[in-house]
């Protein structure tokens, strides 16, 4: 490590590496950041993730003042219920959430692509794009060298993996670190939100998050996302005066074609979708979805339907093998790249902007001369892998996720359907167990534990 502080070499521009570039750029540490795809604009970076306290403050605390701000301004409408419901519309719970008035304390929801253009800002001269890792090397005198698919190379004191799932860092690294298919399957679709399609949906539901219990084992999860300018990118009248102000000079904006929709994903085992669910696309992959949920309400049938086919995505839902620690050194890892969670309440997310937040703070000790950099990365990984791996088991646990929950065996699942749909239903109807549910609804997006 050089006089002037270590060169941090992020692989990966998704949201915990940008994150974490972010905070190094505030404390005057040398980043840089390396991104497979070819554009800013490039990627599965479109749909919803519900950014809870845990990500809220990580983000505080790595991003300048005034790009905090902008964050804050360029979510969607805040969610004011967590509903459940069953595939024909009918309220088995309803339970309201916290005002969006409180800059961290509450539930935001965020697009991918627009939270990525966020944490882009500032960063334009440090992010190289179309640089695919293919290894590193770790050298005698305690740098590395990370080499890419287009021949050229980059140096640096440490190497940080925030590649994502299929890390190609971990790969090397760790090998026996490995994920395994959780054994459900998702659909994801995008609806744009007309009024037409706002009118086939309850009030609750339009203003909230909805998971949908269906019979069969066939789940959901339904939300509306509405944000300060129009489908022709115009900012909407009324807004904040500060947030237009912030908006208007976020040069962001011109790199987002994030559009006020209608998120609905179904999932449900991986036996319920054909052998070749995941080469189906566009409206094949939407009729598809049509014949899973043939008994479900109309109007949740008509938003399928209606859904862009260019959004339509099968998703094989994946999930981390928990791993021992192991000796740390000039490479480390952050978010999926090291625990890959299954999808659902934002918990990768979260947790990989908690890493961002904590690998940062002890980057800043190192920078000091307080302490070396192996040991601010030994530090960060001792609190990083037991928090991590136990998001893990919690994200695999809840609202099947899991191809062996119970809700998919033959018999069972319709008694495990209705005991979570009464569990719903008596929490909701309890104030004191209301407000613990509402209360967990926040702090189990990777809260300290």
């Amino acid at each position: 490590m050089s006089a002037s502080g270590p060169h941090v070499l992020v692989i990966g521009a998704g949201t915990g590496g940008l994150c974490l570039a972010q905070g190094l750029r505030r404390a005057g540490i040398s980043v840089s950041v390396h991104e497979r795809y070819r554009t800013r604009g490039e990627g599965l970076l479109g749909y919803r993730v519900g950014i809870g306290p845990t990500g809220s403050r990580a983000l505080r605390e790595c991003l300048p003042p005034e790009l905090f701000r902008t964050y804050l301004a360029t979510c969607a409408r805040s969610p004011r219920y967590f509903n459940v419901i069953t595939q024909r519309m009918r309220q088995t719970a309803s339970f309201p959430l916290r005002p969006d008035t409180d800059p961290v304390n509450t539930e935001r929801s965020v697009a991918r692509m627009t939270l990525r253009q966020v944490l882009l800002t500032g960063l334009e001269d440090v992010v190289h794009f179309d640089k695919a890792l293919t290894r590193y090397e770790q050298r005698d005198d305690g740098t590395v060298t990370a080499y890419f698919a287009d021949g050229s190379n980059a140096d640096g004191d440490l190497l940080v993996a925030a590649d994502g799932t299929h890390s190609a860092v971990r790969r090397q690294y760790l090998p026996h670190a490995v994920t395994r298919d959780a054994g459900t399957i998702n659909i994801a679709t995008r609806i744009p939100l007309t009024e037409e399609v706002r009118a086939l949906l309850p009030e609750r539901v339009e203003k909230g998050i909805s998971l949908i219990f269906g019979t069969g084992g066939m789940m959901g999860v339904l939300h509306v996302m509405e944000f300060p300018w129009d489908r022709d990118g115009t900012l909407k009248p009324g807004l904040d005066p500060a947030d237009a102000a912030l908006l208007e000079a976020w040069p962001g904006r011109a790199h987002d074609n994030t559009r006020d929709n209608v998120n609905l994903v179904i999932w449900s085992t991986a036996r319920r979708f054909p052998s070749d669910v995941m080469h189906r696309r566009g409206e094949e992959l939407i009729g598809l979805a049509l014949h899973l949920t043939r008994n479900w309400h109309p109007h949740l049938r008509h938003l399928l339907a209606h859904a862009d086919p260019g959004s339509a995505l099968p998703i094989k839902v994946a999930t981390s093998e928990p791993v021992p620690p192991w000796k740390s050194s000039t490479v480390t890892l952050l978010g999926d790249a090291i625990h890959t969670m299954t999808p659902g309440r934002g918990v990768g997310a979260n947790t990989a902007l908690r890493d961002a937040a904590g690998l940062c703070r002890q980057l800043r000790l190192a920078a000091a001369g307080e302490k070396t950099l192996v040991q601010a990365v030994a530090d960060y990984e001792a609190v990083m892998v037991p928090y991590g791996f136990a998001r893990v088991a919690d994200s695999l646990n809840r609202s099947g996720t899991s191809g062996d929950d119970r809700m998919y065996k033959p018999v069972v699942g319709r008694l495990a359907l209705l005991g979570a749909r009464g569990y719903f239903g008596v929490t909701s109807r309890v104030p004191r167990l209301a407000r613990r549910f509402v209360d967990d609804f926040y702090t189990y997006r990777g809260e300290e534990d």
